[in-house]
């Protein structure tokens, strides 16, 4: 009873300024088994969360210790199983076993060299593969995926890619069903996070072409940034601001807009998404770098290995350094002061109207 009064005693005078102030919004409020004005039952509820046993056992308790060494789910990741959040979700499941004790919880951490880990009762060979790196050049109508979902027929990326090492690759982020152009296969999954979190800023350039002449005030409102609806298992949870992206014209005229949009996002459909906010409809999406990354002299649905230097372009782009200083484009030229000296019957300077 003395530690529970003196728990109150630390914890009330900030929960009744949580339950009761009120610049707090009803969005904000917590849900739970308390009502907002009720510091009492809130405090009670938090009292018996800090009571309550970790969610993890005994046995795993040695593997929720940072020191031992890698994440569990980059080491599963390394090996080939899946994605990073795959394998979080399996390791959730219960279907990962480490030295014979189930792991269910995260974070948690494995020595690759002297752990032995078991995914679905099936040891994992955790000595990491050779990586290898492969530009690929996506045709339409196939899926980006490893494996596609039970009852489809359509074909996915893999179904293209015959490398002789047998590497278990995946797709470095995704193209939709439709869009075609460069996509990047890996058995790298450190690297391959880099190049798709927004937090590393890795650019990506599409070649876009939309329905109609893409007037000024569209330009701007794209380049400012679109608010796109933030959607979660199937459900619209809230909006969110498009990240900056640069236009550039390639070529325009009364029945369609050529342009170059280069972002550092990569969200579901997110191209389309921004055009069709501004009422315009895409008939063509074609990814054309990434990074340092150009896609030319590769037929559609075909592939190669990087070389080394490509490989090491690549990691310098990963951890913000340029391998070399960009060279000026016209197609870099802001689009609206392409459009501007259109209208006013000047041919811009180094490129096409």
């Amino acid at each position: 009873m003395a530690e529970e009064r003196r728990r109150r005693a630390i914890l009330s005078p900030w929960i009744v300024a949580f339950a009761v102030s009120p610049n707090r919004s009803p969005s904000a409020t917590r849900r739970g088994p308390f009502r907002p004005g009720d510091p009492l039952r809130l405090h009670l509820a938090v009292s018996r969360r800090r009571d309550q046993p970790p969610a993890f056992s005994e046995d795993e308790a040695p593997f929720h210790e940072a020191s031992r060494g890698e994440r569990i789910q980059r080491v599963l990741a390394d090996a080939g199983i899946a994605s990073r959040r795959a394998c979080e979700t399996l390791v959730e499941e219960g279907r990962v076993e480490v030295n014979g004790v189930l792991i269910t919880a995260l974070p948690a951490w494995i020595n690759p060299a002297s752990d032995r880990v078991e995914v679905d009762g099936r040891p994992l060979a955790v000595a990491p593969e050779k990586h290898v790196y492969i530009m690929f050049n996506k045709p339409v109508r196939t899926v980006t995926t490893v494996l596609d979902e039970p009852g489809a027929a359509r074909r996915t990326v893999l179904e293209f890619i015959d490398h002789p090492s047998r590497a278990r690759l995946f797709p470095v982020g995704r193209l939709d069903f439709e869009p075609t152009g460069l996509l990047l296969m890996t058995n790298d999954s450190d690297l391959a996070h880099k190049l798709t979190h927004p937090r590393f800023g890795v650019e990506k350039t599409y070649r876009v072409t939309v329905a109609g002449a893409l007037n000024e005030d569209e330009v701007e409102e794209l380049e400012r940034g679109i608010f796109l609806a933030d959607r979660k298992s199937g459900r619209t949870t809230g909006g969110v601001k498009a990240g900056h992206v640069r236009l550039a014209l390639i070529r325009r005229d009364r029945d369609r807009t050529l342009l170059e949009m280069t972002l550092k996002e990569g969200r579901n459909r997110q191209v389309r998404r921004m055009f069709a906010a501004v009422g315009r409809r895409v008939r063509s999406l074609e990814r054309g770098s990434m990074g340092p990354l150009r896609l030319k002299c590769l037929r559609r649905g075909g592939w190669r290995e990087l070389s080394a230097p490509e490989v090491r372009a690549l990691r310098q782009a990963a951890a913000g350094r340029s391998s070399e200083p960009r060279a000026s484009r016209s197609s870099d030229v802001p689009m609206s002061r392409r459009a501007r000296a259109a209208q006013q019957g000047h041919r811009p300077r180094g490129g096409r109207a």
